[in-house]
């Protein structure tokens, strides 16, 4: 039995769950409403404020969308509870980021200014302090689409080894590489 696809989901007071037909799973919570179509194989049961998935047969394919689908559930209540974030730091000179609603503008240091459109489900924040790196803040009840975004963001210029320069998350380790040595 999957260790994950069998631990229950507790459901917090006002999050409200809706399994319809063809396993469309609807979460309502405090921050929004999530949905997500999950495999028709799967069972749900709803009892006490707690959900339990099961599965038909022990099949390789059942046994991967258990734990699949249980994970997908249980961030979608965490979502629309809490919520999720992620902060990327802008490192190197000049390196600048402003939004006006949700148009984020990044300059990375290149001849020109990257604009990128943050869709409404997101909430971006930028922050600029005298001496900090610039920083900007994404929230969001959906966890896979704020880790899209990230992820889009932090390609615009990812950060190089040799002097850590470019798009990361707070507090990310980044491997660096020794630069040439003089040579006689």
């Amino acid at each position: 039995m999957s260790r994950i696809g069998k631990a229950p989901i507790d459901i917090p007071k006002g999050v409200e769950i809706n399994i319809s037909k063809g396993n469309l799973v609807t979460v309502k919570g405090p921050n929004g409403q999530l949905t997500q179509q999950c495999d028709p194989d799967l069972s749900f049961e709803m009892e006490d404020g707690v959900l339990t998935i099961g599965r038909p047969t022990d099949q390789k394919r059942h046994r991967s969308m258990h734990g699949l689908y249980r994970s997908l559930i249980s961030n979608m209540v965490e979502g629309v509870t809490n919520g999720f974030s992620k902060e990327l730091e802008l490192v190197g000179v000049g390196y600048r980021a402003t939004n006006t609603g949700q148009l984020l503008e990044l300059i990375l240091g290149f001849s020109h200014p990257i604009m990128f459109a943050i869709p409404a489900e997101v909430k971006v924040e930028t922050i600029t302090e005298k001496g900090k790196n610039p920083i900007v803040k994404l929230q969001s009840a959906d966890k896979q689409l704020l880790g899209q975004i990230a992820a889009k963001i932090r390609a615009f210029r990812k950060p190089e080894p040799y002097k850590g320069k470019g798009v990361r998350f707070v507090g990310e380790q980044i491997r660096r590489k020794a630069g040439k040595t003089a040579s006689k």
